[in-house]
């Protein structure tokens, strides 16, 4: 599967009830390029990313993959073509880590099918990605949080998507494990989202920042132009300072409470 273009047009959730969550937004993102959503507790990052994975669907606007409204596609057809890796984790701890895995072929199968060959070797490949393969047999209930973290990736990664969705991928992870994660999604050949509380690290592994306040699009573009002092300021309400770390020019931000020094 070859990465999707993502194009958001004139998108926005609300309520049942009525209450605006995430105003209109649109944007496009070129096929395999990474884009971080960033912003404050209630900004609306949760809400965005599950409008692309077609959990909710648009109060107005549309989502488009390649040009094809989401909510135009089967599931099973966008399942093929979209995968995410959520903070919430399954409770079916009885299954084996490589069972996990496997659920990610899933949408490739009929009614009748049973796995084949090509599912094992995406499966072991998938494993190896993420160091689990000496955990393939290990049930899902016995392995730390970090590796439960891993184990959802490895799953996403099964289902060969072009476009993967991550909700904040590093959480429960240790350093090391973060930095593979990190790693892995630059090395991903497909279009990425994820939100990400670290802005150091969103600037670091992101082509693209989408920062949000209140459920309204503050910025979109490279990080050199949407993480400013003024805008992070602004939308985590605190006073941000960056400055450029050598030799990369990459961009690192120290963080104080309003009208404290």
């Amino acid at each position: 599967m070859s990465a999707a273009k993502l194009n958001v047009i004139n998108a926005c959730w609300s309520t049942r009830s009525g209450d605006p969550i995430l105003k209109p937004l649109s944007l496009s993102l070129n096929a395999g390029r990474v884009m971080g959503v960033v912003g404050a507790n209630g900004a609306g990052k949760s809400t965005f990313l599950r409008l692309l994975y077609r959990y909710l669907k648009p109060s107005q606007g549309s989502i488009e993959i390649d040009g094809r409204d989401i909510w135009s596609l089967s599931p099973r057809l966008v399942a093929q073509n979209v995968a995410a890796v959520l903070q919430e984790q399954p409770t079916d701890f009885a299954l084996t880590v490589r069972e996990i895995v496997e659920l990610g072929r899933t949408p490739y199968r009929s009614i009748l099918s049973t796995k084949n060959e090509n599912d094992s070797t995406i499966v072991d490949s998938a494993l190896r990605k993420l160091e689990l393969s000496e955990f393939a047999g290990r049930r899902f209930g016995t392995l730390s949080g970090g590796e439960r973290q891993r184990a959802m990736v490895a799953r996403a990664l099964a289902q060969e998507p072009s476009l993967l969705i991550l909700d904040e991928p590093t959480n429960h992870l240790d350093i090391r494990h973060q930095l593979e994660i990190i790693e892995l999604i630059r090395d991903l050949d497909m279009t990425i989202v994820t939100s990400l509380h670290d802005l150091n690290m969103a600037a670091g592994v992101c082509d693209e920042i989408l920062l949000l306040k209140q459920g309204a699009v503050l910025a979109f573009g490279p990080p050199q132009t949407v993480l400013t002092n003024q805008s992070v300021s602004y939308a985590f309400n605190v006073s941000a300072q960056s400055e450029k770390l050598m030799p990369t020019d990459r961009l690192h931000f120290t963080y104080t409470l309003m009208g404290r020094t």
